[in-house]
C-alpha cells in the first residue's frame, strides 16, 4: 500500500496519519518526519488511554485515517512484571483494537515492536532475523509479542517493525541518564553493564525508515535498528566521550544488578529484510550517535543540568 493507494479517494491534499504515542521519543520524531507528507493527528496518553481499549477502536473510526502508527507501549520492563494487566492492555489488547479498526476503515497500521520478543540466548555477535523463532523471557516481551500476533491475525494491512535500544532528543533514555549522573558527580566511578549486547537506535533515523517503508508500499514484518552492535558500557563510554564530559565508567556483569525482569543478554537484531528489499536507511550506531551529539550537545547539557 504505497502513498498513491493510501491517498486514493481522499479530497484533502495530504493523507491522514493517526500518530499514537506522540509524546514519546519515536512519536516525537515521527511527527517531524511524516508532517511534510501527511496531515498528522497526534494522540498522547492524555488523548487516548490505552489502558481502556474500548475507546481505541472508536477513536480510529471517528478519524478514519489513512495510516496509523502505534508508537505507544508500556515500556517500563520491570513494572510490567508487577502490573501484568496494564502491560497486557497497552501492549497487546490496544494494538488488537487498533488493527480491527484499521481493517474496517482501510488504513495501514504500523505496529512498533521490540527485540524483547527473543530469548537473547544466542551468542554475540550473532543476531536475530525476522524469521527466527521468538521466545520472550519477560512480561514486556510476551505482551509485545501478543500485540504483534493480534495485528498480524487481524487481516488489516500492516507493518510490524521491531526495533531496540531507542534514544532521541525528546523524553527520557539511557544516554540522558548517564549524562546526568556524570555531570552530577564528576569523577565518580560508575558501573555499567558490559554483558548485554544490542543495537543502539536513534528514533529520528527509525522515523525516516518507517516513512521509506510506507512510501515503498511494503507490508509485513521488518527489523529496523542501527547497524552494528555494542554493550551498554560501550555505548555509555562513547557517548560521554563525544559529549566531552568527565566520566569514570567500570564494566560490570548483569548479575551484579538483579532486576525483576530478565533482560535478553543478546538483543542484536539484523536488518535482513530491509537489505533484501534494498530499503535499509539504518547506519552504524556510532555514526548516528556522532550526528546526534553534534546536533544536540548544547541542548542535552541544558536539559540535564
Amino acid at each position: 500500500m504505497g502513498l498513491k493507494k493510501i491517498n486514493s479517494g481522499k479530497k484533502s491534499a495530504k493523507p491522514c496519519l493517526m500518530l499514537v504515542g506522540s509524546r514519546g521519543q519515536l512519536g516525537f520524531d515521527c511527527k517531524e518526519i511524516f508532517s511534510p507528507t501527511f496531515d498528522v493527528k497526534s494522540f498522547s496518553s492524555d488523548d487516548l488511554d490505552l489502558t481502556h481499549p474500548d475507546g481505541v477502536g472508536s477513536a480510529v473510526l471517528d478519524l478514519r485515517p489513512n495510516l496509523i502508527i502505534n508508537a505507544a507501549a508500556h515500556t517500563q520492563v520491570d513494572s510490567c512484571e508487577s502490573d501484568r494487566e496494564r502491560a497486557r492492555l497497552v501492549n497487546a489488547e490496544s494494538p488488537a483494537r487498533l488493527a480491527n479498526a484499521a481493517k474496517e476503515c482501510g488504513a495501514l497500521l504500523i505496529q512498533v515492536s521490540t527485540d524483547y520478543v527473543f530469548s537473547g540466548d544466542r551468542v554475540p555477535p550473532q543476531g536475530y532475523v525476522e524469521s527466527d523463532r521468538v521466545a520472550p523471557v519477560s512480561v514486556y516481551g510476551h505482551t509485545k509479542l501478543l500485540g504483534e500476533e493480534a495485528v498480524a491475525a487481524s487481516g488489516c494491512t500492516n507493518l510490524i517493525v521491531r526495533t531496540a535500544w531507542l534514544y532521541g532528543i525528546n523524553g527520557h533514555n539511557f544516554l540522558k541518564t548517564m549524562l546526568r549522573l556524570a555531570l552530577a558527580e564528576p569523577g565518580r566511578e560508575r558501573k555499567v553493564v558490559a554483558d548485554q549486547f544490542g543495537c543502539l537506535t536513534w528514533s529520528w533515523r527509525l522515523a525516516q525508515q518507517l516513512l521509506s517503508l510506507v512510501e515503498s508500499g511494503k507490508e509485513g514484518l521488518y527489523h529496523a535498528v542501527a547497524e552494528e552492535s555494542g554493550t551498554w558500557f560501550q555505548v555509555a563510554s562513547y557517548f560521554l566521550e563525544l559529549m566531552d564530559v568527565e566520566h569514570r565508567l567500570i564494566p560490570c556483569e548483569t548479575a551484579e544488578y538483579p532486576t525483576p525482569a530478565r533482560r535478553p543478554a543478546n538483543s542484536i537484531l539484523l536488518n535482513r529484510r530491509l537489505k533484501d528489499d534494498d530499503l535499509c536507511l539504518m547506519r552504524p550506531w556510532q555514526e548516528d550517535l556522532e550526528i546526534f551529539v553534534s546536533r544536540y550537545r548544547d541542548q542535552l547539557l541544558r536539559e540535564v543540568s
